[in-house]
C-alpha cells in the first residue's frame, strides 16, 4: 500500500505502519495533526506541573525525561533517541499520564542535543481519531506498550541490586553507554556516578556478554 506522505509526517507514518497497516483516512488524519519542530540543546520541552498537550516523535537527536525527588535530586526516567537500536519507548517523548488525563504532569523533559521531532497535538487526535479506527487502534497499542515498559522499569528499580541493574543495562540496552553521558546513565539505573565507576571496576568478576564489556570500556 502506498500513499503520498507529507514530508513532515513520513518518518512517523513509516514507523506506525510497522505495527498497524494504515488506510488513507488514518494517513490523512495523522499527517494533518503533525508539525515538524526543531528544539535546541538544553531546551526544556516540559516542566513539572505542565499539562502534556503534545506527543513528540524523535526524528534525530537525544533527549531525556526526568523527575525531581523530595531532596531535589534529578532522577532520569527515560532516555530518548532515534538510532538503529532504538525501540518503542525511546522514540516517543511524552508524559503519558498527563497526556491521557490532560492534567498537570510530574516529568521534566529536556533536549540533551539539538533534536528534530514530529509533534502531534492531543486535541487534534481527540477530535479526529474517531473518524479513523486504525489511529485509535495504534494509540491503544502505544498505551499498552507504555504500561508494560513502565511496569518493567519500576520492577527492576525496586527488585534488582545496583550491580544487577547495570548488568541488565549492559544486556538489554548496551548502546545507551555510547549515546549518553555517565551522569545520565547512573541516574537512569538509580545510582550515583561514583557507584557506576565502582561497578565498572568490578566488571571482570561479573559474567557479562563480551559485546557489552567492549561497549562499557
Amino acid at each position: 500500500m502506498s500513499y503520498t506522505y507529507s514530508i513532515n509526517a513520513k518518518p512517523l507514518l513509516n514507523y506506525i505502519e510497522k505495527m498497524v497497516s494504515l488506510d488513507e483516512a488514518a494517513v490523512e488524519i495523522i499527517s494533518k495533526s503533525c508539525r515538524e519542530v526543531l528544539i535546541p540543546k538544553g531546551h526544556t520541552i516540559y516542566n513539572d506541573g505542565t499539562v502534556s498537550r503534545y506527543v513528540y516523535f524523535m526524528v534525530s537527536g537525544k533527549a531525556r525525561s526526568y523527575y525531581v525527588d523530595y531532596m531535589g535530586k534529578s532522577i532520569t526516567w527515560s532516555l530518548h533517541f532515534n538510532e538503529a537500536q532504538g525501540d518503542f519507548k525511546n522514540l516517543f517523548i511524552i508524559d503519558h499520564k498527563s497526556f491521557l488525563t490532560q492534567t498537570r504532569g510530574n516529568m521534566h523533559i529536556e533536549a540533551v542535543t539539538d533534536i528534530k521531532v514530529i509533534r502531534i497535538e492531543h486535541r487534534s487526535l481527540e477530535l479526529n481519531f474517531k473518524y479513523a479506527p486504525l489511529v485509535e487502534k495504534y494509540l491503544q497499542k502505544l498505551n499498552e506498550y507504555s504500561f508494560t515498559a513502565a511496569y518493567d522499569r519500576i520492577f527492576n528499580l525496586l527488585t534488582l541490586s545496583a550491580s544487577d541493574r547495570y548488568y541488565h543495562l549492559l544486556c538489554k540496552e548496551p548502546h545507551l553507554l555510547q549515546l549518553f553521558p555517565d551522569k545520565h546513565l547512573a541516574s537512569y539505573i538509580g545510582i550515583e556516578p561514583q557507584s557506576l565507576s565502582r561497578i565498572r571496576k568490578n566488571l571482570k568478576s561479573i559474567s557479562v556478554p563480551r559485546s557489552a564489556i567492549l561497549v562499557a570500556r
